[in-house]
């Protein structure tokens, strides 16, 4: 994988939440890199009710899904009070989600040690037993 296009697209997440938020220090955005080098951002609004929140990632998702492209790595970070970017490794949700672009989809982790740093992983390396694997003769997906 393109080292430089992983780098834009955590640049492309910072970037978003250091624009729309510059206020408000303790925010999170997502990014996601698509098959025609295009980043698309996202972030989550703010919902009265907390039970209808959604992740980050959710508007980058759906936009790869309306361009019609495919998702080569997806970042998630959340800026603390002090500053600093956590990475955010996809929750069960999005996990479900990026499944559908196939094991070799990147996703960003923390690093050991650094929950700063960005590893990629492929999502086959973070969902090692994956469930659908067990219906490889009934399943049209790209995991078996």
């Amino acid at each position: 994988m393109d080292e430089k296009a992983l780098n834009d697209t955590v640049s492309a997440c910072r970037t978003l939440i250091e624009s729309r938020f510059p206020d408000d220090p303790e925010r999170g955005a997502a990014a996601v890199l698509l098959g025609d080098g295009t980043i698309v951002t996202g972030t989550s609004p703010d919902f009265n009710n907390p039970s209808t929140a959604v992740c980050h990632e959710l508007e980058p998702y759906c936009a790869a899904f309306r361009l019609g492209q495919k998702i080569i790595a997806s970042v998630c970070l959340h800026r603390t009070p002090e500053g600093k970017f956590l990475v955010l490794s996809p929750c069960g949700v999005c996990r479900e989600r990026l499944a559908d672009q196939g094991p070799d989809v990147l996703v960003a982790v923390a690093a050991d040690r650094d929950p700063t740093r960005v590893r990629w992983l492929t999502l086959a390396e973070l969902l090692p037993h994956y469930w659908l694997t067990a219906f490889a003769e009934e399943a049209a997906t790209p995991w078996v």
